[in-house]
């Protein structure tokens, strides 16, 4: 699998679908697994929710999905 690949198709779906983004920061786990398709163990889908939530901040969306990540992650 391609962590990176993974970690941007996540991002894009949060910046994309607003309605995902709220998952997202509710049940990240979840939606992460959503995306990929696959039933993971949280060990694995947590470094792919930690480089979506570094790379979203990165992006500077922060303030367009309504501070998703409460603006200290």
């Amino acid at each position: 699998m391609d962590i990176k690949a993974k970690i941007d198709e996540v991002v894009n779906k949060v910046k994309s679908d607003k309605g995902f983004a709220e998952k997202f920061q509710k049940e990240p786990i979840k939606a992460v697994e959503e995306v990929l398709g696959v039933d993971l163990p949280d060990d694995a889908i947590k470094n792919i929710v930690d480089g979506v939530k570094a790379k979203v901040n990165v992006d500077g969306i922060m303030g367009k999905i309504g501070g998703l990540f409460g603006g200290n992650k």
